[in-house]
């Protein structure tokens, strides 16, 4: 018989799009059938989250200010005054060191250790470094305590990754994506009680059928930042327009770097070609209506949305990046993986899918049966037994 458990989810924004919201959603409105789930979001931008969560999970925002300070009910941009005075300051608390929080915000801090402390018994879950180093300092130790990589330790500068190995020991476990990424915390916590496991990203079951693979058009998706690529991405769709005019790259997200991309497409003579569409709501749709997902990331977790691709039917080509795609993509069978930032290759292997159908099928039915050992609930079950040991 399943023993119920109370278990609380602490996120950087639950009401924001990207992979790691996207991850945690999965996660409780899976474990929700049976147990006690909870998800409090440290700020909230807008009124509704961009992802459905079930009605028997409590979403409770700690804050009702964007992540600048500024309030929700606030035009965007503006800010009180004596926000904008405190957050002249930079935090001196651990999660500092997190790119997320460079601005010390005493309210927002104070609801966070609140909830904390308020936690009497369960798990607490965190989710971003600087929350899992407050966390591990300060969490009460009436509960069990849970830290959550969703990128890899490798990645960090050395001075957050020095951070972590003081402080991840406190935690009763650590989680990874990836089974590198595990092997990397084992090394470097050795010696501590914390047990480190990995249990990647669960991927619910579809909305819409599997991808035809018959449309003219590759898909990416993700921020647009940095990490992603998407600037490699478009020099090498550069060369795969030269061959095959006749198709498409979609690219879903937002972020910083929109307006540098578009002037890129523009300056590559991509327009009408490459197109940076908005964050949406039906990915899934979008993934079903392409033929190809293209992964150009320069680092990676255990990316959401190559799970989805490939559970839509999609053959990838992805730069063989640290870490993730190489543990999900087997070469030559449920996709192509290219040495990472090697943009040649990168239009290579698009070209060989685009110039091969029957290949293209055959990598787009190994990658859905493939990514069967990423279904929520296969995923859930792991998530269920460690959460039920440590108690």
């Amino acid at each position: 018989m399943i023993k119920v458990m109370r278990i609380r989810y602490v996120l950087f924004n639950a009401y924001a799009s990207g992979g790691t919201t996207r991850s945690v959603v999965n996660q409780a409105n899976a474990l929700c059938v049976d147990h006690d789930v909870e998800i409090a979001s440290i700020y909230r931008h807008r009124d509704t989250p961009r992802f459905a969560i079930d009605p028997r999970v409590r979403l409770v925002p700690l804050t009702e200010l964007r992540s600048d300070g500024s309030r929700r009910v606030d035009p965007e941009g503006s800010w009180t005054r004596p926000m904008r005075m405190v957050r002249r300051f930079a935090n001196p608390l651990p999660h500092k060191l997190d790119w997320r929080f460079p601005r010390w915000h005493p309210p927002v801090d104070l609801r966070l250790l609140r909830y904390f402390w308020a936690a009497d018994d369960g798990i607490l879950v965190t989710t971003r470094p600087g929350v899992n180093l407050l966390s591990a300092r300060l969490a009460p130790r009436r509960v069990v305590t849970v830290a959550q990589d969703h990128m890899n330790l490798a990645t960090y500068k050395p001075v957050l990754r020095d951070a972590i190995v003081r402080a991840y020991p406190r935690f009763d476990a650590v989680v990874t994506l990836t089974n590198e990424d595990r092997a990397a915390y084992r090394q470097a916590l050795a010696g501590s009680a914390t047990r480190v496991e990995c249990i990647p990203n669960g991927v619910p079951r579809p909305r819409v059928g599997a991808a035809k693979l018959d449309a003219k058009v590759l898909v990416a998706a993700g921020r647009l930042v940095h990490q992603k690529g998407f600037d490699l991405l478009l020099d090498a769709f550069q060369t795969v327009t030269a061959k095959h005019p006749d198709w498409q790259l979609w690219i879903f997200g937002g972020g910083v770097q929109r307006d540098a991309l578009s002037a890129k497409i523009e300056r590559l003579g991509l327009t009408g070609r490459a197109h940076l569409k908005r964050t949406t709501d039906r990915l899934d749709e979008q993934l079903a209506a392409a033929s190809i997902y293209v992964l150009s990331s320069r680092f990676e977790g255990l990316p959401m949305v190559l799970l989805e691709a490939m559970t839509a039917g999609l053959p990838v080509v992805a730069f063989d990046c640290p870490t993730g795609p190489a543990q999900v993509i087997t070469h030559e069978r449920s996709g192509l993986l290219v040495p990472e930032r090697d943009v040649a290759a990168l239009a290579a292997g698009i070209c060989e899918l685009i110039e091969n159908p029957a290949k293209r099928r055959a990598m787009g039915a190994a990658a859905s049966a493939g990514a069967e050992r990423y279904s929520i609930t296969s995923v859930r079950r792991r998530w269920e037994e460690l959460f039920t040991e440590l108690l």
